[in-house]
């Protein structure tokens, strides 16, 4: 502790460098008032508030660390003593210390010197000043691993809202969806090993699913070190990043031991900090669990409890802020966890019930925490001073002398008032049905909390549903909140629905499908761009989206970035579907209305309190519904790479074969351009799980009805861009499901046309040759077989229009050009062209015909652009241009006589391109189609190869010509000599002149002068002998050979190896998929062969271009009528529910998934039988002391009856005793959640508060058995309070003297005052009036302005609640009731439109606020009129022992909705103050008012039989 005071100043120089060592002696480093510099307020960080992203808990980068030096110092204060006063206590060591517990010298040099404050008193507010803060940054706990926090001293008087700004933006945290405020034992205590285990996973599975934050102490002892260790645990236990819990420690600073080692004014990055429990004495270590503190400082050291008053503020602040996450805006709940705890743990848990913060007492860890949780099934009336005295005295045997009997009244009434709270109060016991886990109990504890909370209308049990979803525990929304106490509207939940589909929690999804709501009605455009506004930043999909907006303002020459519509979306989406479908969400023409009318900024939550259901909440006039609901909310899905969600739509959805295949193209697309290799093989991975759904769909659908099914792969869908399912799979290349048997059938069946499928090949090929063979039973036709005759003409036209037919003959057709085209190049080429060069030439245009054919031919209508994409990506129409344009440019040639040769060289490589068109004819066969696509990719291989090789091929030819020629200058011999002889080396044929030995003269030309010859390597002058290194060209020569012809060659060996392999295991399917492109290509293709189809382009020309007549029907594309195409998609969903059940069945048969399932069933009747077996001894040592009971009880009854015997008669002053258990009740398991055992208190309530209300005074506390007057009660010592009100004209004095007093007349009219009681005469000591229903714990008359009876009037206004149709509601058969409330000003709550009355007046001065002056003489005759329902006591806050508040209470039911007083009533009510707020308000037992003033609604429902 002798370095604690040390502070040196530091310049901003040295802003990066490590503190100094702490060792040194304080007294070198003193430090005077005038180094302290007066810092301004808090500064807005320049960090934005809505991050999209956080950054790590813990920011290690030198931004970071800047900004925590240089806003800290500035926002945030520490406490010094600033004049040190000799205590009279001494420190651990004997040693002076000041008041403020440090020593003389850990003071400042000024506070030590005599100054100004000389000979007084030491005075906290005086001296202790606040300063900067000189002890911040990272918390590394030295000796255990890299555990790291984040760390700070605060003053003890810091803004709640400077502390939560430090955590969220400076130190990363994300705002909690939770707040558990972890209390209880500071000290070490002992649990039971299995209720310490289930607390540790509970609290630490709560806090991980729902994203909470833990507050406790921050110590390493008691109920801090126990939360510690549970979060270590699941450290421990967890392998990702993700499992980080935010445990936040809100210590003293003066209790912290070896707190020197923190002080570092420029923050210690990191500080490192010893955790040292032997030598710790009274004071505490940090946690080294815990992942933040704050260390609060009040000036002194070694006081306990400092930091309860800020954690107190904070705690609330916290739950008071909004969270915005996934589209729902929540305030951000808070509970409190109890463990043991002493009488510090009973004030934190009595005022978080005053506060209305919900507690969790786990039972069985000890002293408060047991004896609240032993008695909170009692009624309140048994909670006795004796029963608690009893309690203590076993749960506190060690510190029991320590409680005096004031003590006992004092916690007495606590716990009565902390149990009278039953729905804030939840027991966590270990047997407990349904609360096995302490999660559970935890958020139970919250929805108990919420779901008796007072609201207007159904506001709880949608923020309960917030929670739940904030949250992801969709276990307690099924439990909590989906029971028969709510009903449901499915419109209630599309807000949330919404919020759950953005924070992508599948399980709620299938929740709210489960509860009714439609996808139809959930889903109109506005839902859809909210839902694309609300992408995550790091989706391919939302960069995609960004980009096409950025290029529309580009486009436009605007400078704001246009708000994001569906067609943008669709932009983006027939990209990804291919060009093949229409747009599917279309863009609206400028004359018209835009479909999506309302802004997109108006759509986005925000704290101020818009939500998901402005969506939700307009005309129906306004709202447009998507086509196909289920599509619009698959697509949003898959392009996020949603599995869960996207599966749980799929299955809603009926073209369901169709949206799998295009799921499976969407995801092919998006996985090409994505840079995440995870993301990228996840979405490959969900490409082919749709593929495999619509292989199975389709599979039942072929076993039932092939047709059916057949029509299935050709039908348009309308909801996919009017493309079919068939080509959905070709642009996906979903391989497995092109190759199924049911799609091979059917291009089958189109490769055959109209005839039948079981005629032979070679009996088309018989009837192409001679025809007449057709009206012979040689070939079958389909409709033949269906017992459909055909016509002669008939059959030769289905015959010759068979694709099958029409290749056959395009074969024979290319194989005539082409030996004609041969024997023209090798024999018949003349100087003048010949007929038969004519005819080659005339063949060429009709193929160029055709293929100009195909590349106009557009049924789709895409545009000639894209046709010619889609056309040049074809690799065999690329050849096919190749080959013709080869073909003309020899031809060119050819007809100038002067380059007649070169035109023939040319005309024969358009030979050989010819020719390599042949392998596309051979596509069709099973054998050589995969043949030819492992030479397309062996070509491939080949050409990256060659990148290889030329570096070898090049290296060594460089170096041999360089050592063996000099200077050649001749380009094409050093050609030859690099690369040609290089590359030929390769295959055997090495250079003679590369070895001396082999060398001769006459092959080479000496000086290179020979164009014949090459250059003469480097010889001798004398001899003519070689003179270069032979030795080395031979050992390069030997490793060129090595590397290129033993490793490249066998490496290209390998890489043919293993394409070959992957293609050959995938033959039959590869050869099944590329047969779609040849057969639909000769499906649609002109019956004739070249040059004859020439005819068959003049038709189409006339035809289409002259006559306008439109396109033949496509068969391979089918549009069906609406009434057929909904009973096929009707069977096709039908089927689509039976494969479902057929997976989910398989997946329960499968060998892992059943062990999975009997270990989990082990599991939980392991567990039952545990419990059972808890539950079992309980019951029996209940059922012993009720048999015990009843046996003693039974011995009293004799003895009496004995008594009576022996006697004369029986005495009237005897009572029998009662017959029964007196702890009947006991073994009743009350259920915390029910109403009270009695129905109202038989004392006033409200009136025993300890705080009383507007003011500091706490009262005595009274317990209940103490309340009457006439119960002895000597302790009894309560303070006086009277307020001074100087806004009253006529008010009693406010202090108690004798004098005064004597001049009030009571229970009479005192002059206007009227201080009778309706409950008769009162007792009047020592000059004060006793209130008739006994002590309220506080003399005087309060905030009241009358000793004695306050009288007030309360109208209860009236009226039934009404539809639209005039009818009246009904709930549970009564009839519902609206009543008229007011909040005024300065006020929070709600209340009845009545008050106190003024001395004279007839009517309150409140009520007079709410109605104009000219209404009051009729309102007076509305309440003569009424019924009086309540004259009396009213239980309120305001209550004394010497002032009370009486009341009348008079109901004013207006019964029919066309009342003329009503209407009239309500045209005064509209022109009242304005910062009044009135409204009719249905009445229940809910609604949020003064619990006096619902006592008052109570009453006026039993009046009218009316619904509570």
């Amino acid at each position: 502790m002798s370095a604690r005071g040390r502070c040196t100043k530091v310049l901003p120089s040295e802003l990066n460098k490590v503190c100094p060592e702490r060792g040194d002696d304080p007294a070198t480093h003193p430090r005077k008032m005038s180094d302290f510099e007066v810092v301004p307020n808090l500064q807005q960080s320049s960090s934005s508030v809505s991050r999209s992203r956080r950054k790590a808990h813990f920011p290690s980068g030198s931004n970071e660390k800047e900004n925590l030096i240089s806003w800290i110092p500035e926002n945030i204060r520490k406490k010094e003593c600033t004049y040190f006063v000799e205590s009279s206590q001494t420190s651990d060591s004997g040693r002076v210390v000041c008041e403020c517990g440090y020593l003389r010298e850990q003071h400042l040099d000024d506070a030590a010197k005599p100054p100004i404050f000389l000979g007084k008193e030491w005075d906290p507010s005086r001296h202790i000043q606040e300063m900067p803060t000189d002890a911040f940054g990272d918390i590394h706990f030295t000796g255990l691993g890299q555990k790291t926090g984040k760390y700070v001293r605060v003053s003890s008087d810091t803004p709640p809202r400077v502390i939560y700004h430090l955590m969220t933006q400076h130190w990363g945290l994300d705002a909690p969806n939770l707040l558990i405020s972890v209390t209880g034992g500071a000290k070490n205590f002992v649990m039971k090993p299995r209720l310490k285990n289930i607390f540790r996973q509970g609290l630490v599975k709560v806090a991980q699913t729902t994203g909470a934050w833990i507050i406790t102490g921050g110590s390493h002892a008691g109920v801090m070190k126990q939360v510690g260790e549970a979060v270590r645990d699941f450290i421990l236990s967890c392998s990702h990043k993700e499992g980080d819990i935010v445990t936040i420690g809100i210590a003293t600073w003066g209790t912290v031991y070896n707190r020197e080692s923190l002080i570092c004014p420029m923050g210690g990055f990191p500080a490192e900090y010893v955790l040292d429990e032997e030598n710790q004495g009274s004071l505490s270590c940090l946690d080294s669990n815990h992942s933040h503190f704050i260390l609060v400082d009040d000036g002194t050291h070694g006081r306990y409890g400092v930091e309860i008053p800020l954690r107190t503020k904070l705690e609330k602040f916290i739950s008071e802020q909004t969270k915005v996450k996934g589209g729902v805006a929540i305030k951000i709940p808070i509970v409190c966890v109890v463990l043991e705890g002493g009488p510090g743990t009973l004030d934190t848990i009595y005022n978080a019930i005053t506060n209305g913060t919900p507690c969790v007492i786990v039972e069985g860890s000890g002293r408060v925490a047991d004896v609240i949780a032993q008695v909170a099934n009692l009624p309140v009336a048994k909670i006795t001073i004796a029963l608690i005295q009893k309690k203590l005295s076993v749960l506190f045997h060690d510190t029991y002398e320590l409680f005096t009997e004031s003590k006992l009244v004092e916690w007495t009434k606590k716990i009565q008032d902390i149990v009278r709270s039953r729905q804030l109060l939840t027991i966590f016991r270990e047997g407990k049905y349904g609360q096995q886990d302490v999660d559970v109990a935890i958020l139970q504890a919250l929805f108990k909390a919420s779901r008796n909370q007072d609201h207007f209308g159904r506001e709880n049990w949608h923020h309960q549903l917030k929670l739940a979803v904030a949250w992801n525990r969709v276990d307690i929304a099924r439990s909590e909140i989906f029971t028969d106490d709510h009903d449901w509207k499915p419109s209630d939940l599309h807000p949330v629905m919404a919020a759950a589909l953005i924070s992508n929690k599948p399980e709620f999804m299938k929740l709210f499908l489960e509860q009714g709501v439609r996808l139809k009605d959930f889903v109109t455009w506005d839902t859809l761009v909210y839902l694309y506004d609300n992408l995550a930043p790091s989706c391919l999909f939302h960069s995609k989206l960004q980009k096409v907006l950025l290029e529309e303002r580009e486009h436009t020459a605007g400078s704001k970035m246009p708000r994001l519509q569906m067609h943008h979306v669709s932009q983006v989406l027939r990209e990804l579907l291919g060009c093949s479908t229409q747009p599917l969400y279309p863009k609206p023409k400028h004359t018209e209305r835009p479909r999506l009318s309302i802004p997109v900024p108006h759509i986005k939550l925000n704290v101020q309190g818009s939500s998901l259901r402005s969506l939700y909440k307009r005309s129906a006039g306004r709202v447009t519904f998507t086509m196909d609901p289920v599509r619009d909310l698959l697509i949003w899905a898959v392009v996020q790479n949603r599995k869960e969600l996207a599966g749980i739509i799929w299955a809603q959805s009926q073209d369901c074969m169709a949206a799998a295949l295009a799921c499976s193209k969407i995801l092919k697309e998006l996985a090409k351009e994505e840079e995440d290799t995870d993301t990228t093989d996840d979405m490959l991975a969900l490409a082919e799980e749709y593929e495999q759904k619509a292989i199975g769909v389709f599979t039942d659908c072929y076993r039932k009805d092939e047709e059916r099914a057949q029509k299935l792969l050709t039908r348009i869908s309308e909801a996919w861009g009017k493309t079919t399912c068939l080509q959905l799979a070709l642009e996906a290349k979903n391989m497995n499901f092109v190759s199924h048997g049911g799609v091979q059938a059917f291009l089958t069946k189109v490769w055959w046309g109209k005839l039948s499928v079981d005629n032979g090949l070679w009996r088309v090929i018989t009837c192409m040759l001679f025809f007449p063979l057709l009206y012979t039973n040689l070939i079958t036709f389909s409709r033949e077989k269906r017992l459909q005759p055909m016509g002669c003409l008939a059959r030769l036209r289905a015959f010759f229009t068979a694709p099958i037919v029409i290749f056959l003959m395009n074969i024979l057709s290319y194989f005539t050009f082409l030996l004609l085209f041969a024997y023209v190049l090798m024999v018949d080429f003349q100087p003048t062209p010949s007929w038969q060069e004519y005819l080659i030439y005339f063949w060429l245009f009709s193929l160029v015909c055709e293929e100009t054919r195909q590349l106009l031919y557009d049924p789709d209508r895409l545009g000639v652009v894209k046709m010619a994409s889609l056309y040049i990506k074809d690799f065999w129409n690329k050849l096919d241009i190749c080959a013709i344009l080869v073909f003309i440019a020899g031809l060119t040639c050819r007809l100038i006589p002067s380059t007649l040769y070169p035109g023939r060289i040319i005309l024969s490589l358009a030979f050989i391109i010819f020719c390599l068109r042949l392998m596309h004819i051979f596509t069709v066969s099973k054998t050589l189609g995969p043949k030819i696509i492992i030479v397309k990719r062996m070509m491939k291989d080949v050409f990256f190869f060659l990148f290889l090789l030329a570096v070898w091929v090049v290296s060594f030819g460089v170096a041999k010509q360089a050592i063996l020629i000099h200077n050649e200058e001749r380009v094409e011999w050093l050609f030859r000599g690099v690369v040609y002889h290089s590359y030929l080396t390769i295959f055997g044929q090495i250079p003679s002149y590369i070895d001396g030995v082999n060398f001769n003269i006459d092959q080479c030309s000496p000086n290179g002068t020979d164009p014949y010859k090459p250059k003469c390597p480097e010889t001798n002058v004398d001899d003519k002998k070689p003179i270069f290194p032979e030795w080395l060209t031979v050992i390069l020569l030997c490793l060129y050979l090595l590397f290129t012809n033993i490793l490249l060659l066998n490496l290209l060996i390998a890489m043919f190896n293993y394409t070959f392999q992957q293609v050959q295991e995938h033959t039959d399917q590869i050869w099944k998929f590329q047969r779609h492109d040849l057969i639909e290509e000769y499906h649609g293709r002109p019956p004739a062969p070249p040059p004859l189809i020439l005819l068959n382009h003049l038709q189409l020309l006339v035809w289409r271009g002259l006559l306008r007549r439109p396109a033949s029907h496509h068969k391979l594309k089918e549009k069906l009528e609406k009434n057929e195409e909904a009973a096929l998609l009707s069977w096709e969903m039908y089927l689509k529910e039976n494969y479902l059940q057929h997976q989910q069945c398989q997946e329960k048969q499968n060998t892992e998934q059943m062990i999975r399932d009997i270990a989990q069933r082990v599991d939980v009747l392991a567990e039952l039988l545990d419990l059972d077996r808890v539950k079992r001894t309980g019951v029996v040592e209940q059922r012993l002391g009720s048999l015990e009971d009843q046996v003693h009880q039974s011995a009293q009854a004799l003895r009496w009856m004995m008594q009576a015997l022996r006697g004369s008669g029986f005495s009237p002053g005897e009572d029998m005793p009662p017959v029964g258990s007196s702890k009947a009740l006991d073994t009743k398991e009350i259920d915390l959640e029910g109403k009270p055992e009695e129905s109202q208190p038989p004392y006033h309530v409200l009136a025993r508060n300890l705080l009383y209300p507007g003011s500091h005074t706490l009262r005595f506390p009274v317990p209940d058995e103490k309340v009457p007057w006439e119960v002895d009660f000597p302790l009894y010592n309560p303070p006086a309070f009277s307020a001074d009100h100087k806004d009253m004209a006529v008010q009693d004095p406010f202090s108690l003297s004798l004098e005064s007093l004597l001049k009030i007349n009571y229970n009479t009219m005192d002059g206007l005052i009227d201080r009778q009681s309706f409950h008769g005469l009162y007792a009047v000591h020592n000059g004060l009036p006793l209130n008739p229903m006994g002590r309220t714990g506080l003399r005087g008359r309060g905030r009241l302005h009358c000793f004695g009876p306050n009288h007030a009037l309360h109208p209860v206004v009236t009226r039934w609640r009404r539809n639209l149709d005039g009818s009246i509601i009904r709930k549970s058969l009564k009839k519902m009731l609206e009543v008229l409330v007011a909040q005024y000003p300065l006020s929070d709550v709600w209340a009845l439109p009545g008050g106190s009355l003024e001395p004279g007046e007839t009517l309150p001065l409140k009520l007079k606020w709410i109605l104009r002056r000219e209404f009051w003489p009729q309102f007076q005759n509305l309440l003569k009129q009424g019924t009086e329902v309540h004259r009396g006591y009213l239980d309120d806050p305001r209550n004394t022992d010497n002032a009370w508040v009486e009341t009348v209470a008079i109901s004013v039911h207006f019964d029919t909705q066309n009342d003329v007083e009503m209407k009239r009533l309500n045209s005064f009510l509209q022109g009242c103050d304005p910062e009044l707020c009135i409204r009719w308000q249905v009445l229940d037992k809910r609604i949020p008012l003064h619990a006096n003033h619902k006592e008052l609604l109570h009453k006026v429902s039993t009046l009218l039989g009316a619904y509570y």
